[in-house]
């Protein structure tokens, strides 16, 4: 091997950066999709009621009862983020379906139709990130651009990036489409407790797997554009600009 042949301090160095570089984008794009989808306590909230409901009514086809224990525990979720003052998103999302379910299956008398709106939901869902995609704007990339100090550059300036949410958006259009697919017929088909029981276990998987499938390719893709950084940045050589301009008009 010659000289020219041989790594050099320079090389390593260059390669531990970017080793460092792409572990601080992965890092950077978990903290991203933590807070865009509440975590671990944000899939706790979102299975629990239903987990309720379906449990008290395989035990005694009550559904005032059931529904009133879905209702109460989403209502208990939320109060407990606003007594620790954590942001309260993810919980008031989970007590507008779980009160729209409710006001449902009590007007139609059906205790089935407690999952319905949350499955028109899921459909229109679908069709959103399918739509957008196909529009250009994929959604995913308009959920997770604020978090990321991108906004919408992403749409003329990444070119890479607006590819990756391509793909992400993709990915959760279809999985929601294909959890669809196995819900709605189950809901003209299968009774309560068995439509409840199947959806209680289609929360977590799908979701899981739309999350993995997101990082992924946005761990791929070219890093985000910090659009704050920039109109800071700005912002300070306006003003760096303008006191030049004054110091030099006081000097004259």
């Amino acid at each position: 091997m010659t000289s020219l042949d041989k790594p050099t301090a320079t090389d390593h160095d260059s390669e531990q950066t970017a080793a460092g570089s792409a572990h601080d984008a992965k890092a950077v794009t978990e903290a991203a999709l933590f807070e865009a989808f509440g975590g671990l306590r944000g899939m706790v909230e979102t299975v629990l009621p239903g987990l309720l409901f379906v449990t008290i009514f395989t035990i005694n086809k009550d559904l005032h009862v059931s529904a009133i224990a879905a209702l109460a525990v989403s209502l208990l979720l939320v109060a407990v983020r606003l007594i620790r003052r954590d942001t309260v998103k993810h919980a008031f999302s989970g007590v507008f379906g779980v009160a729209f379910g409710v006001v449902f299956a009590m007007m139609t008398g059906n205790a089935k139709d407690f999952y319905l709106p949350g499955m028109i939901y899921t459909l229109g869902l679908a069709l959103a990130y399918i739509l957008t995609t196909l529009a250009g704007v994929p959604l995913i990339g308009l959920i997770l651009g604020p978090i990321f100090k991108e906004n919408l550059s992403w749409r003329t300036r990444n070119p890479g990036r607006k590819k990756a949410y391509a793909k992400a958006s993709w990915a959760w259009g279809l999985i929601l489409l294909g959890k669809c697919a196995i819900l709605f017929p189950l809901y003209w088909w299968a009774d309560t407790t068995q439509l409840g029981w199947v959806l209680v276990a289609l929360k977590i998987p799908p979701f899981l797997l739309a999350v993995y499938l997101t990082w992924v390719f946005l761990a791929k893709a070219p890093p985000p554009i910090d659009v704050f950084a920039e109109m800071e940045a700005q912002e300070k050589a306006e003003k760096e600009r303008k006191a030049a301009a004054a110091a030099a008009q006081r000097e004259v």
